[in-house]
C-alpha cells in the first residue's frame, strides 16, 4: 500500500456530515462548516492513530481502529493510553486555541492568511514555524512547539480557503508549503488581473479562464477599513466583515463556510486543509520520532515524575531516601499503564540551582539521582524557589513536583511567579520539609541569631504551606528518619487518571464538615490530612461512623500517620460520604480517587476579534465582573455537567454557576461574580453510563488548583515567540486597573536566567493602560529549541493585588541547511522463497547529508519487523544494515538531518513476482542467478550514482527488489477509488 493510499484514506475521513463542532465558542462559522478547529482535530486524530498503528506492528501487536467518527477518547484508547485522554483533550485544545488566536493577532495580517497574493510570505511563515516545532521537540520543549504548531496551520489552512488552489482542479495538497524555498506554484503579479465582478450574489464564474487555464494561483484582497482600496482587477476576500468586496470587480473567492462566494467549494477546501493538516503533522511526526511525536500530543501512560532536591550538605539522608523511592517506583511501575512517561530532575543549592535533566529512560534517571551528592552547607535558605520555577516550565502541565529540602527560600520574591505557573501548568506541587526549618544552623550562632532563624523558618515554612495550598499539593514536615516513609505514601498512586473528589485548607483552623459524592467509577478512594493536632471521623454512605480512635472497620482499608500527614485508603463506596474534622490548628485536607471522568475548565471572555465568539482567559480573570468558564468533560460520552460553582479555598461561601451545554462534551458556565478570595472550581453531573442500582450515577470533581480574581489586567505582545542567540529581543506589554492608580510594581523573570531589562514601575490611572517593554537576550551559544518562559508580573501599591502574563519563546538560529539526507543502496540480498519464515533477506545503506548540511542526527525504523543496526563512519556518513524474515518483505528508513530535514527511504523485496525496471544509474555484478530470474533495482527520488549491488544470491524463484525516497510528500493523482477497507488491510507507508 503505497503513501497515495494513505492520503486517500485521510481524505475519506474528511467528509461534513456525521462530524460534530468541537470547541463552538470559537466558532465564528456554523451551520453545517467546518471550521478550524474542526479541521485540526480531525488531522491529529487521523496522524495520531497511523502513529500508534505502526508503534504497535513494530511491536508485535494488533492494532484496532475505533469507530468513527473518532474523537479523542477513542483515539487514546485505541493507543492502549486512556488514562492519558485528559493530557491528550488538553493538547488538541491547546493546539486549536492556538490556531484561533491567529484570527485575533493577525487579523490584517495577509501573510498569516495567505490573502492579497501573500502566498510565499505564508509559507515563509510556515516553514519558519516549522523549524521553530522541530527544534522544540527535539528540547522536548513540547507545549511550545504545540502553541506554535496550532499558528502555522491556521495560515496553512488558509491557503486552501483563500486562494484558487481548488478552483484550478487541485484534488490534493500543495506540498511545497511546508517545505522552505520550494515552489508553491505560479503566483499572480501585482499588476495582473485575476477576477471580474460576480453576477449579483452569484460568484461561481468570477475568477478569470485565463487564471484558470494557466493554474496561476491568486487570493482575495481582505480589508476591515471602509475607506479601503485594492488592485485594479483584483478577486476580494468577501464575506460579511471584507472592504474591498464592493471594489471592482466586486464579490469574493472565499471558502470559508458554505455561506460563502465560493461556498460551493467548501467541503472540498476544508478537506485539502484536512490532508494538507496530516501531511505537515507527518512531517513533524517523522522528524520527531513516533514516540516523541505522541508525548507532543500528550499521549503517554502515567504522570511526570519530577523531583527538586536540595542539594546542600545536610540532606544526604534525603537523597538517600529519594534514591531508594527512585528504584522502588521504576521497579514497580515500569511496564505497567502507570510507568512514568517522564523523569526530570532538578537539583537546587545557594547559590546554584539546575539544570533541568530529563530523561524517558528510567536507567538514565537512576544514574541522575545516584549522582547528586550533598556538598557545602552552612546557612539557610537556599534557591529552592528557582529550583521549582524550571520545574514548572520543564514539566509537562498537570504534573506532580516533589521538592525536598530542609531549609527555607532564599528567593522568596520568586513567589507570585510561582503561583502564576502554578496557575497556568494546573500542577500539583508537594513539598517534602525536613527538620521543620531553621534546625540546621551554625552551632555558634547567639541567641538573637537563634530567634531570627527561627522566625525566619516559620515565615519560611508558610510560603511552603502557601504554594502547595495553591496547587493542590501537600506540605509534609517530617524528621529525616521518617522521609522515607512519607515519600512512599505520596508516591503510591502515580495515576495520569487521578481526580480530586475534594480540597480544602483552614488557616486558622476550626472543626467543619465536609461532604463529598463518590461515583461508581472512583477507585482507590485516599484522604489526605496535614497538619498537627488534627482528629477525623468519617461517615459513609452506608452510614458506618469511623475515627481516628478507630480505623479498622468496613470503611477505612488503612490508615497511616507520618509527621504532619494523615493518609486513609477507603473502600469505595458509591454516594454522599461525611467528613469532621476536629482541629484548632491550620490543617488541609484532600480527597483523591482514580477514574477516567474529569474536566479541564478555561475562563472565557467576549473577543474584541471583529469576528466575535470568545477568547481564552491565559491570566486571572477580572474581579468584581461577571464571568464565564468553559468546561469540557471527558471519559464519557453519555455523561453531563448540571453544577459548576466557584468554591472558596479557605472558607464556605460559593458562587453558583448557569450552565448551558454546547454538544461534544462542552459547556459555558456564567457567573454573575468571582470570589474575592482563592476558590476552586467543582462541577458536578450525572453519568448514566452502566451505572448501578445502587447508585445514582451523580459524580462531582473538584479543580486541584487554586485560582484568584484580580483588578489588574497584564497583556504582552506574544506576536513574535522566537528568539535568536544573541540578539535582544524586546517584549511590550500593557497594564491597566480597573481599582485605584498609583505606582504599581513591575517584575519580569524567567527560567534559563536570561538577561533581561524592564522598567520597575509604571504609573497606572484607573481604566487606562499604561505601556512598557522588556528586553530579553539569549547568549549566543544557546542551542536551538531551548524554551525560555517570560513572566511579566504587575503589583499593586501595597502589594494587595497583582497578575501576570506568561510568554513561552523558543531559542532558535538561523537556519540554511533545507536539503534532506539522501540515502545510497549499498547492496541488498535474497534467498526468499515460497516459505518466508525460513528465508532472510538484507540491505546496506548509506545516509549522508548535503555537503554543507547540518549533518544527519538519526535514522530510525518506521516499517519493518528485521533487525537494524546504524554505525557512523569517520567522513560523517552514516551506515545502516537491516535485515529481517522475508515475512516482512517491506522496510522504511526514516533519516533526519540536525535542523529536523526528514527524508524516508523506502525498500521491499518480492517474492513470485516479475517486474520491468528502470535502473540507471545503479550498476549490478557478481550476482548468482542460476536458475533464477532477478529484476534490477529501481530507484525513484533518491540518488544512487556509484552504488553497487553485489554477491546478490536468490532462491529458485523470481524475485524482484525495490528501493524508493521520499520527502514526507504525496503523490499528485486521483485516489477516491480506494476503499478505508483496502487501507485498514494493508501497512501504512508514509
Amino acid at each position: 500500500m503505497t503513501k497515495l493510499a494513505v492520503l486517500c484514506f485521510l481524505l475519506l475521513q474528511t467528509g461534513v456530515e456525521g462530524f460534530k463542532i468541537s470547541n463552538i465558542v470559537f466558532n465564528h462559522f456554523n451551520g453545517g462548516s467546518l471550521i478550524h478547529e474542526v479541521i485540526t482535530e480531525r488531522a491529529i486524530l487521523n496522524v495520531t492513530l497511523q502513529v500508534c498503528r505502526a508503534l504497535a506492528l513494530s511491536e508485535g501487536k494488533t492494532f484496532s481502529f475505533p469507530p468513527q467518527p473518532f474523537s479523542a477518547g477513542a483515539v487514546a484508547a485505541a493507543c492502549d493510553a486512556s488514562k492519558s485522554t485528559k493530557s491528550f483533550i488538553d493538547t488538541i485544545e491547546r493546539i486549536q486555541k492556538s490556531n484561533h488566536q491567529v484570527d485575533k493577532d493577525y487579523v490584517l495580517s495577509p501573510s498569516h492568511h495567505c490573502d492579497d497574493e501573500s502566498i510565499a510570505a505564508g509559507q515563509f511563515l510556515i516553514t519558519l514555524g516549522l523549524t521553530a516545532v522541530k527544534a522544540s521537540n527535539k528540547q522536548q520543549n513540547f507545549v511550545l512547539a504545540t502553541s506554535i504548531l496550532g499558528e502555522i496551520l491556521h495560515t496553512l489552512q488558509d491557503f486552501y480557503s483563500h486562494t484558487n488552489w481548488v478552483e484550478i482542479g487541485n484534488t490534493f495538497p500543495n506540498s511545497n508549503l511546508i517545505k522552505t524555498n520550494a515552489d508553491v506554484g505560479k503566483i499572480a503579479d501585482i499588476t495582473r488581473p485575476t477576477c471580474r465582478s460576480c453576477d449579483g450574489k452569484d460568484c461561481r464564474n468570477n475568477i478569470l479562464e485565463d487564471i484558470l487555464k494557466e493554474q496561476i494561483l491568486t487570493s482575495g484582497y481582505f480589508s476591515l477599513n471602509p475607506f479601503s482600496t485594492k488592485p485594479a482587477g483584483k478577486c476580494s476576500h468577501g464575506g460579511s466583515f471584507d472592504r474591498t468586496k464592493g471594489i471592482e470587480p466586486t464579490g469574493g473567492i472565499n471558502k470559508d463556510s458554505i455561506d460563502s462566494e465560493h461556498g460551493h467549494l467548501h467541503n472540498q477546501a476544508a478537506n485539502l486543509a484536512i490532508a494538507a493538516t496530516s501531511e505537515l503533522l507527518e512531517d513533524v511526526r517523522s522528524a520527531a520520532g513516533d514516540k516523541a511525536f505522541l508525548q507532543m500530543m500528550g499521549l503517554f501512560k502515567g504522570r511526570a515524575l519530577c523531583f527538586c532536591v536540595d542539594t546542600t550538605g545536610s540532606m544526604g539522608d534525603d537523597i538517600d531516601a529519594v534514591r531508594t523511592v527512585t528504584s522502588s517506583i521504576i521497579d514497580s511501575k515500569v511496564g505497567t499503564e502507570d510507568e512514568p512517561s517522564i523523569y526530570i530532575l532538578i537539583p537546587f543549592n545557594d547559590p546554584e540551582f539546575g539544570p533541568l535533566l530529563q530523561t524517558t529512560d528510567p536507567e538514565v534517571f537512576k544514574s541522575y539521582i545516584n549522582s547528586l551528592t550533598p556538598n557545602g552547607g552552612g546557612d539557610a535558605p537556599e534557591m529552592s524557589l528557582s529550583g521549582l520555577q524550571l520545574a514548572l516550565t520543564g514539566a509537562p502541565p498537570n504534573s506532580e513536583i516533589f521538592v525536598f529540602t530542609d531549609a527555607a527560600a532564599k528567593d522568596e520574591h520568586l513567589k507570585n511567579t510561582v503561583l502564576a505557573l502554578i496557575e497556568q501548568t494546573k500542577s500539583v506541587v508537594n513539598f517534602m520539609i525536613t527538620d521543620v526549618f531553621g534546625l540546621r544552623r551554625r552551632r555558634q550562632a547567639d541567641n538573637n541569631q537563634q530567634q531570627q532563624s527561627v522566625r525566619m523558618s516559620r515565615a519560611g515554612g508558610q510560603l511552603y504551606r502557601d504554594l502547595a495550598q495553591a496547587s493542590g499539593g501537600q506540605a509534609v514536615e517530617v524528621t529525616k528518619g521518617q522521609l522515607l516513609e512519607a515519600i512512599n505514601i505520596l508516591t503510591e498512586s502515580t495515576s495520569s487518571s487521578l481526580v480530586s473528589l475534594l480540597q480544602a485548607s483552614r488557616n486558622p483552623g476550626k472543626s467543619e464538615n465536609f461532604t463529598f459524592v463518590v461515583d461508581d467509577t472512583v477507585k482507590n478512594l485516599t484522604i489526605y490530612i496535614t497538619g498537627t493536632s488534627v482528629d477525623f471521623s468519617l461517615i459513609s454512605p452506608s452510614g458506618v461512623i469511623q475515627n481516628i480512635a478507630n480505623t479498622t472497620g468496613s470503611s477505612i482499608i488503612s490508615y497511616q500517620s507520618v509527621g504532619n500527614l494523615q493518609t486513609v485508603q477507603l473502600q469505595t463506596e458509591g454516594g454522599l460520604w461525611e467528613l469532621q474534622i476536629l482541629s484548632t490548628s491550620p490543617y488541609s485536607v484532600k480527597v483523591v480517587g482514580e477514574s477516567p471522568i474529569d474536566f479541564l475548565f478555561k475562563f472565557i471572555k467576549e473577543s474584541d476579534s471583529p469576528f466575535g465568539g470568545f477568547d481564552v482567559i491565559d491570566n486571572r480573570p477580572t474581579a468584581g465582573g461577571n464571568a464565564s468558564l468553559l468546561v469540557t468533560l471527558i471519559g464519557s460520552d453519555v455523561a453531563t455537567v448540571s453544577e459548576v460553582m466557584l468554591v472558596e479555598s479557605s472558607g464556605s461561601g460559593q458562587v453558583n454557576g448557569t450552565v448551558e451545554a454546547q454538544g461534544g462534551g462542552t459547556f459555558i458556565i456564567h457567573f454573575d461574580r468571582i470570589p474575592s478570595v482563592e476558590f476552586v472550581v467543582l462541577a458536578k453531573g450525572q453519568n448514566n453510563n452502566g451505572v448501578s442500582r445502587a447508585s445514582s450515577g451523580i459524580f462531582q470533581r473538584q479543580s486541584a488548583t487554586s485560582l484568584r480574581a484580580s483588578g489588574l489586567t497584564v497583556t504582552a505582545d506574544d506576536l513574535n515567540t522566537v528568539l535568536e542567540p544573541g540578539t535582544p529581543r524586546s517584549v511590550s506589554f500593557s497594564v491597566m486597573t480597573t481599582g485605584e492608580g498609583g505606582s504599581f510594581t513591575i517584575r519580569a523573570t524567567n527560567d534559563q536566567g536570561f538577561t533581561l531589562s524592564f522598567p520597575s514601575s509604571l504609573q497606572l490611572d484607573p481604566g487606562v493602560s499604561a505601556n512598557g517593554s522588556v528586553s530579553i537576550t539569549a547568549p549566543a551559544d544557546t542551542p536551538s529549541g531551548i524554551g525560555v518562559t517570560l513572566t511579566i508580573e504587575a503589583v499593586a501599591p501595597g502589594g494587595a493585588d497583582s497578575n501576570y502574563d506568561v510568554l513561552r519563546l523558543t531559542v532558535l538560529s538561523k537556519v540554511t541547511d533545507f536539503t534532506p539526507p539522501v540515502c545510497q543502496l549499498l547492496s541488498l540480498q535474497s534467498n526468499c522463497s515460497d516459505n518466508c519464515s525460513r528465508s532472510t533477506w538484507e540491505l546496506s545503506v548509506q545516509v549522508t547529508d548535503a555537503e554543507n548540511g547540518t549533518d544527519v542526527d538519526s535514522v530510525s525504523l518506521r516499517e519493518g519487523s528485521g533487525t537494524l543496526n546504524i554505525s557512523t563512519a569517520a567522513d560523517k556518513t552514516t551506515l545502516v544494515s537491516y535485515v529481517a524474515s522475508c515475512c516482512s518483505p517491506d522496510v522504511q528508513l526514516v533519516a533526519v538531518d540536525q535542523v529536523g530535514n526528514v527524508e524516508i527511504c523506502s525498500y521491499s523485496v518480492r517474492a513470485n513476482v516479475t517486474q520491468a525496471l528502470t535502473t540507471s544509474p545503479v550498476t549490478t555484478s557478481n550476482v548468482t542467478t542460476s536458475p533464477v530470474t532477478t529484476s534490477n533495482v529501481t530507484t525513484s527520488n533518491v540518488t544512487t550514482s556509484n552504488v553497487t549491488t553485489s554477491n546478490v544470491t536468490t532462491s529458485p524463484v523470481t524475485t524482484a527488489v525495490t528501493a524508493s525516497s521520499t520527502r514526507v510528500d504525496f503523490s499528485v493523482s486521483l485516489c477516491f477509488g480506494f476503499s478505508v477497507l483496502s487501507f485498514l488491510l494493508h501497512s501504512l507507508r508514509l
